[in-house]
């Protein structure tokens, strides 16, 4: 990696929902052996990321056992049936507890199987080289998560409300964003037929 190294780069695991599509939380939903939640928070602990956030809302409890014996901090969104902005929020706040003199944090989610440690890191070392303020995934012709910001964005991480999460903030025109082709960001699970197609595929 290219500086990575001097880099104070924390991580934000997004696995509150309720997956009401689904009707049951996708987080416990298994994929080669493990739950999404196992699979995507042992992704981040071993990637540059550290400390790790998971912030936890349905079914927390469960949730919770299932990061069992992980290096992974442990937040729960009372109001994670707001949407995706409050459990960034709470993400962020309990990040910042930890870790107060952070340089940037990675917001990732559950239901992207195919996004792993790599992919976290291909996300600080674009953000290593260049002076931009979000380094987001691209794919399907549009930017999303993964995506990393900087401390800069913190504030306005902050500030978010509703259920788009961070979205604006990583499609704005006038923003300072850069992407990355992630292909393996386009697989996402929102219902049991997803998760069939991906395991029968």
């Amino acid at each position: 990696m290219t500086g990575n190294e001097n880099l104070k780069i924390g991580g934000i695991l997004l696995a509150a929902g309720g997956s009401s599509r689904l009707g049951q939380p996708k987080q416990f939903l298994q994929f080669e052996g493990k739950t999404l939640l196992r699979r995507a928070a042992e992704a981040m602990v071993v990637s540059i990321c550290d400390p790790i956030v998971a912030v936890l809302g349905a079914e927390k409890e469960k949730a919770k056992a299932e990061l069992a014996g992980l290096q992974v901090n442990i937040c729960f969104n009372h109001d994670w049936q707001s949407g995706m902005s409050s459990s960034i929020k709470c993400g962020l706040s309990e990040l910042l507890l930890i870790e107060p003199e952070i340089d940037a944090v990675v917001i990732t989610l559950c239901d992207q199987p195919f996004v792993d440690a790599q992919t976290v890191g291909r996300l600080a070392d674009r953000f290593s080289e260049t002076d931009t303020q979000i380094v987001a995934a691209q794919y399907d012709g549009v930017a999303g998560v993964p995506a990393l910001f900087s401390r800069a964005m913190f504030d306005s991480l902050s500030r978010l409300e509703g259920d788009k999460g961070a979205r604006d903030l990583i499609r704005d025109p006038n923003g300072s964003v850069a992407t990355i082709e992630i292909k393996e960001a386009a697989i996402d699970i929102d219902t049991r037929d997803d998760l069939d197609r991906l395991t029968l595929s």
